[in-house]
């Protein structure tokens, strides 16, 4: 599932920059896993996140989210990609939350997931939340 390391694009090496920029910034007390993320919206504006994690974890908020959400509070709504990076052997993806909430943003998105060791997996998020939860209209 999901396509192995390769030619990054321009967007990408950028996003995943800014992903690794914000991952420095995150507040991680509990399980010292810091994670960055930047979401590049269609009109080419990038806004990142950094986990925060409380005392009570099931009060931390992911850094997808919390780069999604600050891109949402700006007013964007129309989302191509977003770099998700974290320091561990293999790339890491969205949890099932986060895949959730992107989710309702468009299932094409594509999702690329790095390590600090430059391994990335790029994945379409319909990949990783095949049958996500859709409002009835």
């Amino acid at each position: 599932m999901g396509k192995v390391s390769g030619k990054k694009s321009g967007d990408e090496k950028k996003l995943i920059q800014k992903a690794k920029e914000a991952r420095r910034k995150a507040y991680a007390p509990y399980s010292k896993f810091k994670v960055g993320a930047a979401v590049l919206t269609r009109k080419g504006e990038i806004y990142t996140g950094a986990n925060v994690e409380s005392a009570s974890y099931g009060l931390t908020a992911c850094a997808e989210r919390v780069a999604l959400y600050q891109a949402v509070a700006s007013g964007a709504r129309k989302f191509k990609k977003i770099a998700v990076v974290a320091d561990g052997k293999d790339p890491v993806t969205p949890c099932g939350v986060c895949r959730q909430v992107l989710a309702e943003f468009g299932e094409n998105l594509e999702v690329i997931c790095a390590n600090l060791q430059g391994k990335v997996r790029r994945f379409k998020l319909r990949e990783l939340l095949p049958y996500s939860f859709k409002k009835r209209r």
